[in-house]
This record gives C-alpha cells, sequence and structure tokens, in this order.
C-alpha cells in the first residue's frame, strides 16, 4: 500500500512543526543493504528529528517497506513525481537499468529521479528542516538534527570559491543550469560549490524554489530543470538561497559532516581504519560509496570491530 503522504503547502505550520527535522534519504534496490546499515546506525547514533523518510521507485517500494518503523516511511515516487514522468526497463543496458520517460523531458536515470525526489518531498510532509542523507552514509558519532539550526537560521553547506579551481565532475555547468532555472545571469559565474552529503534544506525555501522555478518559466519544475541531464540539487538549492534569496534566513559552514571515500578500490582493512581513524572532530559518518565495490558485511564487520 501506498505510503499515505498528503500535500501541506496550504496548511499553517505550529511553531512545533517549523523545529521539527525529517532525515530524507533516496534509494534503490541494490543499496538496500547499505540503506538497511544506515537505518540501523541513524537508529543507534541520530537525535533530534521525528521521522525518517526513504524515496524510492514504485517497484522497489516493496522491498523496502521491510524497513519500516514507527520513525520511519518508505515513500513511493508515484506519490511525489507527475504521472507523465514514469520508468521502464532501459534496452541500452539490455534491460538491467531503469530509465524514466516523458514527452516533457529528456530520458533520466536513476540518480537524475533521485534528485527530484529529494525536491519534491518538501512539498509531502510537515516537518520544515530537511536533513539528506545518502544510502551508503554510515553514523558513527552521536549527532543532534538540532544542530543545522542557529535559532532561525539553518545551515547551508557551501565551500567558497571552490569553482575556481579545476575540479571532477560538471559543477560549472550545473551551477550555471542552476542560474538558467531562475533567471539569473550566468556571466560572472558563481564560484562557490555547495554539494556534499548530510546536508539541510529549509522545506518552505525548498518550495518557493520550485514555485519560483515554474513562475519564471511556466512550466512544471521538472519540465524545466530535466530539459537537461546536467543538474545537482545541491547546486540549485545553494544557488536559489544565496541569489535569489540573498542568504536570508540561512548562514553559511564549509565543514563536511561526512567524511566520504569518494574514488579508487575497495580500501584493505587496514586502510579503512585508517580512514576512519582520520574523521574530522566535526564529522559524524562516513561514506562509502557503493561503486567502489566494498561489500556491506565487510562495512557491517569493520564499524564492529
Amino acid at each position: 500500500m501506498a505510503a499515505e503522504i498528503t500535500p501541506l503547502r496550504s496548511r499553517k505550520r505550529d511553531a512545533s512543526e517549523r523545529d521539527a527535522a525529517a532525515i530524507i534519504t533516496a534509494s534503490y534496490a541494490p543499496d538496500f543493504e547499505r540503506c538497511k546499515l544506515l537505518c540501523e546506525t541513524i537508529d543507534r547514533f541520530v537525535t533530534g528529528f521525528t521521522q525518517h523518510y526513504i524515496l524510492v521507485e514504485h517497484r522497489d517500494a516493496p522491498l523496502f517497506r521491510q524497513l519500516e518503523s514507527a520513525r520511519r516511511r518508505v515513500v513511493d515516487e508515484h506519490d511525489l513525481l507527475p504521472s507523465w514522468l514514469r520508468s521502464f526497463p532501459d534496452p541500452t543496458s539490455l534491460f538491467k537499468r531503469r530509465i524514466w520517460l516523458s514527452s516533457r523531458t529528456q530520458p533520466l536515470r536513476g540518480w537524475h529521479v533521485q534528485q527530484l525526489r529529494r525536491m519534491a518531498i518538501a512539498s509531502h510532509i510537515p516537518e520544515e528542516t530537511l536533513v539528506y542523507c545518502d544510502s551508503d552514509v554510515v553514523f558513527l558519532k552521536e549527532y543532534d538534527c538540532g544542530s543545522f539550526r542557529r535559532g532561525e537560521r539553518l545551515r547551508l553547506f557551501r565551500r567558497d570559491n571552490a569553482l575556481a579551481q579545476p575540479i571532477e565532475y560538471n559543477h560549472r555547468v550545473w551551477s550555471r543550469n542552476a542560474a538558467l532555472a531562475f533567471g539569473l545571469p550566468v556571466e560572472p559565474p558563481s564560484l562557490h560549490d555547495y554539494i556534499t552529503t548530510l546536508i539541510a534544506w529549509d522545506a518552505g525555501a525548498a518550495r518557493d524554489m520550485l514555485a519560483h522555478i515554474e513562475r519564471r518559466h511556466g512550466k512544471h519544475w521538472i519540465e524545466v530543470i530535466a530539459s537537461t541531464r546536467q543538474f545537482s540539487e545541491c547546486m540549485l538549492y545553494g544557488r536559489y538561497v544565496d541569489d535569489v534569496l540573498s542568504g536570508a534566513a540561512h548562514f553559511h559552514d564549509h565543514t563536511e559532516l561526512c567524511r566520504v571515500y569518494w574514488f579508487g578500490p575497495a580500501p584493505s582493512d587496514a586502510g579503512f581504519h585508517d580512514f576512519v581513524a582520520e574523521m574530522g572532530d566535526e564529522q559524524v559518518a562516513i561514506g562509502m560509496q557503493s561503486f567502489i565495490g566494498t561489500d556491506v558485511a565487510r562495512i557491517r564487520k569493520l564499524i564492529a570491530a
């Protein structure tokens, strides 16, 4: 049965809901065991949140519902995304992967649609602080989600002028496309980078961001963002807060709360323990990217050692 999540955009929120935090994780079937480990470590170490929402493709929802509890809900993307965007087996991968098709966007991959789910959820839940955490994250220290707020202001992760240096991937393109979505000048380019894992958004600002895009273009926000496959939800939110809202109700912080193993072969046991030992004082979690091939059972064993 689909999660019964009612849009609450029009409902007046009381003070307790404005102060409440939700953890948001977008996942998919191949990462189920990683997501299960994340859930276990959230339950052990994390406080200051009301619900943990796991956002998944329609066909993956029954699998992930094993993880539901009083404070954890699985959300089927059919409850978040418009009916004109649907997934199909991808023939170019011999039907091993999925592709999302519509007459309004370019063909999209799973990592694109995970970002769309993360943006859409802000319009469907009452919590006003959204803490985004990838499914390959493991918490190793206690953390209070309330730490993202200082009074009325929310922490916005930002690496100042990071895009002035040569970087991997397409961060500059994502920043430029965010500017186009908001109707901002693309020159001079913004040089700030907003991309990492374990960050927080203000749900009201996120809803306003999507409404701003629709007003600007006269189209559904997904049509605008997915008109190109080059986008980042972190870059969109960061640029909206800084360049449209002029930073209102936010403060900047460049501290990465999660130490991520991004590239390279799976580490040896000694290398894994060195990686954990080198966590910064403010880092509370690690992320072992699923594509490096580290077995989840091995991660369980190593963090228990």
